[in-house]
């Protein structure tokens, strides 16, 4: 019997120059590569090795990630 998970779909980014918090929801069919800052106006991308913004800055990872499938990358 398989176990289902609750995917979480809203994530907080938290931007790595300036701090600010920022809660997102989380596409289901791709991948945010790009993300702008509402504090600082600097633009995140993702960490080398991560598939998208929510991998590096989230306070849960994209819901491919959290299914323990491959992503977008």
């Amino acid at each position: 019997m398989t176990v289902a998970t609750d995917l979480q779909l809203i994530s907080t980014l938290t931007c790595p120059h300036c701090g600010r918090r920022m809660t997102e929801s989380m596409p289901t069919t791709a991948c945010l590569f790009f993300h702008e800052c509402t504090g600082c106006r600097q633009l995140l991308t993702p960490k080398p090795g991560d598939c998208c913004v929510f991998c590096s800055y989230g306070d849960f990872p994209c819901p491919p990630v959290q299914q323990q499938k491959s992503c977008c990358a």
